[in-house]
């Protein structure tokens, strides 16, 4: 069959993502006139391959030669809890390769499961079942929603706090039997084994090079990349916002509707002062949990019995959709569908237990009841819809970064890369743009088919590439790639 142009354009390249240099042309003046480019290079999974320009606004490919922005994202100004693990602060390329990670089903031992399995873009990276699916059954608690993470006094994760900080939190559902099965016990592989996977595919080499400056892998690099995205994960623009960015908590928001601002008092005051006290524990304006507080009083297990170590809680905003339909089943047994059904049960504690919080016992020793009207239970209920925000349910930085086929890859020099060849004083400075931080190979060839290795360069953080050599007649250049 006679080979098409697209065909033609996706021809494997043995083994390098290449970008072909420009082979000067000599002026009347003896100067070195650059020829122009017309490829952008890619690394592809399983495979590297050259590709044409009109790849590029297809999904599945991550452009490493223009990082989205993680690290300097803006956030209001009142916005002041981080729980940032020092040592670990968010890189644009650490949590590209958080995202890549948190996404790939690769990271389970039957290549089905990823993190986003269970925590869904769409749904505030929660899920919306009770328990999750994982390799091998389902989870012993409610997927908590990831929004926000970052922007909270407590630092230790899961329900019941058992994970010390988010990176340690990060490969624990990798490593459990149920969940996505490196567990090391029965009859799963370990996390070496895991490591070992990772370390044969072109883009986690390439990947882990440009975060960390060399291809190792370790749990404690794909800990700090998932945790690096993870945080990045930030939602502040929501209608509460845009009220608190003019106006203080304590006075009526001017965009809020009388039964929103209501709302917002109860919710504010305590129950002595007529209000619902939420945010004794659930303090504004980040609506993270105290790290104080003890259980809230739902005490059932999915397993059945009673489960009373719970006592973390993610942010309250973003709990539902734009729409108000709920972003997945509320508390860690998932035992509440509606906003209704968790004031109703704040409203009247069900009962007592040993780790119950205090702020939810009254003098006397009694458990909380508020004597709340139908009416004031819907204006908090108002008020819970304004904290939910817009963007980050579709903006692409946290979305998958793989095609429906779950392909991948990675541009490691623009499609509108502009190499040039300068000459001065007997010498030539070859420049290209290419990924910052990857370490590349210039090569010469006379004749376009034996190169030459001429020097290792690094790029720079802006991603240039820039050597100088002899300026010889009649010589090709190119920079080339090989992870």
């Amino acid at each position: 069959m006679e080979e098409t142009p697209a065909a033609s354009s996706r021809k494997f390249c043995e083994g390098k993502v290449k970008l072909i240099g420009r082979k000067p042309s000599h002026l009347d003046n003896g100067s070195v006139r650059p020829l122009p480019l017309h490829m952008k290079h890619i690394i592809a999974l399983g495979a590297l391959f050259l590709g044409s320009h009109s790849l590029l606004a297809q999904a599945g490919r991550v452009d490493l030669t223009s990082l989205a922005n993680y690290a300097n994202q803006a956030r209001p100004a009142y916005i002041q809890r981080n729980n940032t693990t020092v040592g670990n602060a968010i890189t644009d390329a650490g949590a590209t390769l958080g995202r890549v990670l948190f996404y790939d089903k690769r990271l389970s031992k039957d290549n089905t499961i990823s993190c986003s399995s269970c925590h869904r873009q769409e749904t505030a990276f929660s899920d919306t079942s009770t328990a999750s699916t994982g390799v091998a059954g389902t989870t012993g608690r409610h997927s908590m929603r990831l929004i926000n993470a970052r922007f909270a006094t407590e630092a230790r994760f899961f329900w019941d706090e058992r994970a010390a900080t988010l990176e340690a939190q990060t490969t624990r559902p990798i490593q459990d039997h149920v969940e996505m099965g490196f567990s090391g016990t029965s009859g799963d592989p370990a996390f070496s084994d895991l490591v070992v996977k990772l370390s044969a595919i072109d883009e986690y080499r390439v990947l882990f090079a440009l975060v960390f400056g060399d291809a190792t892998i370790t749990e404690n690099r794909v800990q700090r990349a998932l945790a690096q995205f993870v945080r990045s994960i930030q939602s502040f623009d929501s209608k509460y916002d845009a009220g608190r960015a003019t106006t203080p908590d304590n006075q009526p928001f001017p965009n809020f509707t009388a039964q929103e601002n209501t709302g917002k008092q109860l919710f504010l005051n305590p129950p002595n002062g007529g209000g619902a006290g939420c945010a004794g524990c659930h303090r504004p304006p980040e609506f993270d949990i105290d790290p104080n507080s003890g259980n809230n009083g739902v005490t059932g297990s999915l397993s059945g019995g009673t489960d009373l170590t719970n006592t973390r809680s993610p942010t309250l905003r973003d709990l539902v959709a734009a729409n108000g339909v709920p972003n997945g089943p509320m508390m860690h047994n998932g035992v509440f569908g509606t906003l209704a059904q968790v004031i109703n049960h704040y409203a009247a504690i069900p009962g007592d237990n040993a780790g119950l919080d205090p702020r939810l016992r009254r003098p006397g020793g009694n458990v909380q009841t508020l004597n709340l009207s139908p009416q004031q239970r819907n204006d908090l209920a108002a008020f819970l819809r304004t904290l939910t925000g817009t963007s980050v349910y579709t903006d692409p930085k946290w979305s998958s970064p793989f095609n429906a086929s779950g392909e991948l890859e990675l541009i490691l020099f623009p499609a509108a890369s502009v190499n040039s060849v300068t000459v001065t004083g007997g010498m030539m400075t070859v420049v290209n743009k290419a990924a910052p931080g990857l370490t590349y190979q210039l090569e010469s060839s006379p004749d376009l088919a034996v190169w030459t290795p001429v020097s290792t360069v690094s790029a720079d953080g802006n991603g240039n590439l820039s050597q100088s050599v002899p300026a010889v007649s009649g010589l090709f250049y190119r920079y080339t790639y090989t992870p």
